[in-house]
């Protein structure tokens, strides 16, 4: 995951197009001509073994040929030169190329060759395979689309080629323009992640469109998406939504999760918005960039046709938005400016007859309504009303309220297709986005609505950590146990005993050998029994006659084993039988069954599902899922994810069921999927629930052939390894680990205890309270590229906090730590560095750098102690940079 040497895409001054020609139709010819015909205005070297003279450009047969390294390489030879031609590339100091060129006869082979050749001289790749690349700003067309590009504020990154091609036609009809367009193609070096990162740190780029057909370094991915919608709204279109992620699984958690499932949830959780088709993303591409973001979901709606209205209102329930209830001073301001037969409520009927000055003042009133978060002005065509002069004068009511810093959304729809482009330009020039139907206007809005729930999610969301208490050594050996004997699957018995360990009760069960030792499992239960069969080949025992329940007594239970047995023998003859599984038959008044279960996604790793349980659950298909770990609130909102959750709410005479229970059941398969690297598959089913609690009826697992140690999670875990008692010089004791979500209150609290001075020294600025978002970046880290760690006082009580924040290489980070006023001098600050610079070591970051004020001399002084070498920055004479070299420190 890095940037490094892809800037060249966004700025190169000097390009080589390596294979570019004068051949009519050649794909040479076409990238050549469309830089040429951008504008662009830097060096553009032809390498080709024949002569190309075009003006502009210089021409040279070879590589080695050219008179000194191009910034950008744009590849288009047959596919056995590329990889030479890279090294020649690199040789040269070449470090960024984009391969147009296909692997069209060993695909895999062609990718190898040049990935080998380009690492061999730390090149950056952007292909194979690939359009090419769009710069706007930097009047850079290295593509063969046919369709030339505005300069703008939209970052496209696709894996289609042919869908850019879709995209900038659409661009072209509507004057949208772009800041980059990116082909990522077969992304053998730079991959989704890298380019998120590359279009997040560009100023000319406000939103980013993705078109992905399969992501690749999942977590790289997550953490660049994640890091860029914070800042930036992405705006993504998934391919592929009916295939499914697997075709035979032992769980019914993995056969409901298909793979649009997964990306739908991992999407969300980086704060991306998914859309479904074409339409729908260049609709939320335009009004995101048009419209500054909503505070809020509540809509005005300004009509001259009252069934439009309607239409808009019947729309807005499916956009998850809401009517804005109008305040009294605008109800009264649009009573002196409209009809008397018009309605004074939401939406707002101006009548058929109402003309320009008539819009004009009922959009007066209604911008400055102060209980609507976005306006949208609905306009059927009328012989009363001229289309142009009505958009000029909402226009110039617009303008006014922005000069009064109102910069409420405005959206437009014009109703019919030529209504709509009749406006369409004047409406572009004020930058409201305008729809031609009420289904597409109000969808628009909730996509403003939503984006704003994403951001949210990523900053606001509720966060509760709760810790599992757990006998994580009795779980692993029953894991490790099961591996030596060759198991992959887990009896029934053994996977009750693994959730026990992790305190989720279970229904007391106990193994029996063979049907005539039912009879004494019974003698240790009380009836009525359930008998189950125990076959590491029968997962789903019900699916096959291998269950049976209220049994009266232990002689019937021990018929029932009999018969149970006969019957699996002759149906499933190649069926290995282990013995049974003997419980209790649990009767639970007001029980409702749900499933919870862990799965393992190729590309995304754990996840977890919750959802109605039973043997109909498939066909029920009630599930929501998330990525794992999750916390405590996370936990929460899984559950009322479900259609299920109204059913746990108590409906009639059924009383609420204890939620709580189930949320600390999602807590512990959580903890599973972070301690037990080895469960590939978990299904809870059915988990009862009432409202004095919850309990496991039945449940089963899948687990690797052999120890796994590496982590299958994509989003990484808070280290709990890097928790530690500490005692400074001076005898202070602390506690220090890494930051929760949760814990965004205390820190808050903490810089509460902060001096002015102090705030100055650790934010390089004047300011006198830390900011919300400013807390929000210590604390909602992702434990790769950033992580705070807090000491605790022996009360319980924040003492210092200290963030490491990496580049995306993750090979230079700066440390930034801050201690209480009150508590200076007492050698936290040392201790809690030495402990931070200890974690940088172990995760192979190469330099640390802290940025100081240049009258900060206690920080200065101690890092100077501890081996930092301190410089002036070049860009500020009041700062000065300490800097440590753990590598060399290591040597």
């Amino acid at each position: 995951m890095t940037i490094r040497n892809l800037s060249p895409l966004l700025h190169a001054r000097t390009i080589a197009l390596i294979g570019g020609s004068q051949e009519k139709g050649a794909v040479g010819t076409l990238v050549l001509d469309n830089l040429l015909a951008g504008g662009f205005e830097g060096s553009v070297h032809v390498v080709n073994p024949h002569p190309v003279s075009r003006l502009g450009t210089t021409w040279v047969a070879s590589v080695t040929d050219l008179p000194a390294a191009p910034e950008l390489a744009i590849i288009m030879t047959p596919e056995q030169t590329v990889a030479g031609i890279i090294d020649e590339l690199g040789s040269l100091g070449t470090r960024c190329a984009v391969i147009l060129s296909a692997g069209l006869h060993d695909a895999s082979a062609f990718r190898q060759a040049i990935r080998a050749a380009a690492q061999r001289h730390d090149m950056r790749i952007v292909g194979p395979n690939c359009l090419g690349i769009m710069a706007p700003h930097a009047r850079i067309n290295a593509t063969f689309a046919c369709a030339p590009v505005l300069p703008g504020n939209l970052g496209l990154i696709s894996q289609s080629g042919a869908l850019i091609t879709a995209v900038l036609d659409w661009a072209q009809t509507r004057r949208v323009g772009f800041s980059s367009v990116i082909s990522a193609g077969d992304m053998t070096d730079a991959n989704l992640g890298d380019l998120i990162d590359l279009l997040a740190a560009d100023p000319h780029t406000h939103a980013i469109l993705l078109y992905v057909e399969g992501v690749t370094e999942a977590a790289e991915f997550m953490i660049a998406a994640r890091a860029a919608a914070l800042h930036k709204p992405i705006i993504a279109i998934k391919a592929g939504k009916s295939q499914l992620a697997a075709q035979a699984t032992l769980s019914h958690t993995g056969a409901m999760i298909g793979s649009y499932d997964v990306y739908e949830a991992a999407f969300a959780r980086a704060g991306i918005l998914l859309v479904d088709s074409l339409t729908e993303l260049f609709d939320a591409a335009e009004i995101l960039c048009a419209c500054a973001p909503v505070p809020g979901n509540r809509l005005a709606i300004l009509t001259n046709g009252g069934g439009a209205g309607i239409l808009a209102v019947d729309a807005l329930a499916q956009a998850d938005g809401r009517l804005a209830a109008l305040t009294t001073e605008t109800i009264t301001a649009l009573a002196e400016v409209t009809p008397a037969a018009s309605p004074r409520a939401n939406p707002v009927d101006i009548l058929g007859d109402a003309d320009a000055d008539r819009y004009a003042a009922a959009v007066r009133a209604i911008l400055r309504d102060s209980g609507s978060d976005a306006v949208l002005l609905m306009n059927c065509p009328t012989a009363r009303s001229e289309a142009k002069e009505t958009a000029l004068a909402i226009c110039g009511e617009v303008a006014a309220a922005a000069q009064e810093r109102i910069h409420k959304p405005v959206l437009a729809c014009w109703l019919g297709e030529a209504n709509s482009d009749r406006v369409r330009p004047v409406f572009a020039a004020a930058g409201i986005p305008v729809f031609s139907t009420p289904d597409d206007a109000v969808r628009a809005f909730g996509y403003l609505a939503q984006a704003r729930r994403l951001r949210e999610s990523l900053t606001e969301a509720p966060a509760r950590s709760r810790e599992v208490q757990a006998d994580r050594a009795a779980a692993r050996a029953i894991i490790s146990d099961a591996q030596a004997d060759g198991c992959t699957t887990l009896s029934e018995i053994k996977v009750k005993k693994l959730l026990e360990a992790y305190g989720i009760p279970v229904a007391p069960t106990r193994f029996a050998a063979s049907a005539d030792a039912v009879e004494e499992a019974c003698c240790r239960l009380s009836a009525p029994y359930a008998v189950k069969i125990v076959s590491r080949d029968l997962p789903h025992k019900s699916d096959v006659g291998g269950v049976a329940l209220d049994l009266p007594d232990a002689r019937a239970a021990v018929a029932a084993a009999r018969e149970m047995e006969r019957r699996i023998r002759r149906d499933f003859p190649q069926a290995r039988i282990q013995g049974f599984a003997v419980e209790d038959m649990i009767r639970v008044k007001d029980g409702r069954e749900m499933i919870v279960g862990l799965s393992t996604d190729p590309v995304f790793g754990p996840m977890i599902m919750a959802g109605a349980g039973g043997t109909a659950t498939e066909l029920l298909d009630d599930k929501a899922i998330d990525l794992l770990p999750i916390d405590h609130a996370q936990a929460r909102a899984l559950i009322e994810g479900t259609h299920m959750s109204r059913m746990l709410a108590g409906y009639r005479n059924v009383p609420a069921a204890d939620v709580e229970s189930v949320a600390d059941v999602l807590d512990a398969v959580s903890a599973m999927a972070v301690d037990l690297p080895s469960l590939l598959e978990l299904d809870i089913n059915p988990l009862i629930v009432s409202a004095a609690g919850v309990i496991a009826l039945d449940a089963r697992a899948r687990i690797t052939a052999e120890a796994a140690t590496a982590s299958r999670l994509v989003l990484r875990a808070p280290p709990e390894g890097w928790a530690s008692d500490l005692v400074t010089e001076q005898g202070v004791r602390f506690h220090v680990r890494p930051v929760r979500p949760d814990d965004e209150p205390a820190v808050a609290a903490f810089f509460d205890h902060v001096s002015p001075e102090d705030l100055r020294f650790r934010f390089m600025s004047g300011l006198c309270k830390v900011s919300h978002d400013q807390i929000v970046m210590m604390t909602r880290v992702d434990y790769v590229r950033t992580i705070s760690f807090l000491a605790f006082g022996e009360e319980g009580e924040l003492l210092a906090i200290a963030m490491l924040a990496t580049d995306p290489d993750r090979a230079h980070a700066e440390i930034a730590l801050t201690t209480r006023t009150d508590l200076k001098g007492k050698g936290i600050s040392w201790t809690l560095f030495e402990h931070v610079l200890r974690y940088a070591k172990a995760e192979g970051i190469e330099t640390v750098e802290s940025i100081e004020s240049t009258d900060h001399d206690a920080a200065l002084r101690m890092e100077r102690e501890l081996g930092f070498v301190t410089i002036a920055d070049p860009d500020d004479p009041t700062v000065r940079i300490a800097r440590k070299s753990l590598a060399a420190h290591a040597s």
